[in-house]
């Protein structure tokens, strides 16, 4: 498949603003179990709104993914139509809401709100509340975004269940090496505990994604040339892809890279998404140098955008039997 860049950047920022708000959660549950310590409000309305901003960063890259971006404001609410069957739609569902629980949990902690919803008489029962909806909407936005290409069954790269696997994975480990970042300035008390974690993901996510590039390297293929074309005879030999020139089935279902290239993406991603990232945690943690969890993010970021564009370009469309020589 052709890589769209827009779509690149959507997936890779809202799984950044996802694994941060995540990140931010679990802590103020451990904090209000009194496992971890407890941190002032300014430290969740920071670290939301630091989430907030790569979800909107994601929706704002998303709107580049249409032919005409005005579409995305006066017919979304047809994509969202298809919720009952379509994946896509669902996300399109999934995204706003993330976005507007997020701002949410954002507020509640900048202005301070509470209140005794459940008669505990216990505080922080509004912000653990309103933690809870957000991060099941995060793992439920999650699921969307994978289980759009997990559900397309003859692109057989993408349909499995390492798919949706991956992309939480991987979303939650950047955006745990993102909070360890954060923390270092903003609580240290949390840097032992993000960081540790960011490195368990990071390493979860090396399994998975290791595990997909192994599937779908001994792929048996469903689609011949002979059930492209609709012809049985057990020799067909092809000399044109059925027109003179490209047309949209050669743009945009085909990447038209290189073997050379693709080989060197792929061990980009590996490189800058696992091994980097994982080094420059595991190095923080020991040196108590927050700066090289810093750098930790910034390269598992990029090693995503490899990561994503390996993914799409990975997918071999059926139609690539038929149209694949230029006469």
């Amino acid at each position: 498949m052709h890589p769209a860049f827009s779509v690149i950047f959507l997936t890779t920022l809202i799984g950044v603003g996802q694994g941060l708000l995540l990140a931010l959660f679990s802590a103020q549950a451990y904090g209000m179990a009194k496992i971890l310590p407890a941190q002032p409000d300014a430290f969740f309305a920071t670290g939301s709104f630091i989430a907030l901003l790569f979800l909107l960063g994601g929706l704002f890259a998303a709107v580049f993914h249409l032919g005409k971006p005005s579409y995305f404001i006066t017919r979304a609410w047809r994509g969202m139509s298809q919720w009952r069957t379509s994946w896509l739609s669902r996300e399109l569902i999934a995204l706003p809401i993330m976005i507007g629980l997020t701002f949410i949990y954002m507020a509640v902690y900048y202005f301070g709100l509470d209140a005794d919803l459940y008669g505990w008489g216990v505080e922080g029962q509004l912000p653990l509340t309103v933690g809870i909806a957000t991060a099941v909407a995060a793992i439920g936005l999650f699921v969307c975004t994978g289980m759009i290409y997990a559900a397309v069954k003859f692109l057989q790269e993408w349909a499995c269940a390492l798919t949706p696997v991956n992309y939480f994975l991987l979303g939650t480990a950047s955006g745990f090496t993102l909070a360890t970042w954060y923390a270092a300035g903003a609580a240290p008390g949390l840097v032992q505990f993000f960081g540790t974690w960011a490195i368990v993901l990071t390493l979860a996510g090396l399994v998975t994604r290791a595990a997909a590039l192994f599937r779908n390297g001994r792929i048996k293929r469903k689609s011949t040339m002979q059930t492209a074309i609709g012809v049985r005879h057990t020799k067909v030999q092809q000399k044109s892809m059925g027109m003179m020139g490209g047309a949209y089935n050669t743009r945009e279902y085909f990447h038209g890279a290189t073997v050379v290239m693709l080989k060197s993406v792929k061990w980009a991603f590996l490189v800058l998404t696992f091994a980097v990232p994982l080094l420059m945690l595991w190095a923080g943690l020991a040196l108590g140098d927050g700066s090289l969890f810093l750098l930790a993010f910034v390269a598992q970021y990029v090693g995503l955008l490899f990561e994503r564009w390996f993914f799409f370009a990975q997918a071999n469309h059926p139609q690539n039997l038929y149209y694949q020589i230029v006469g």
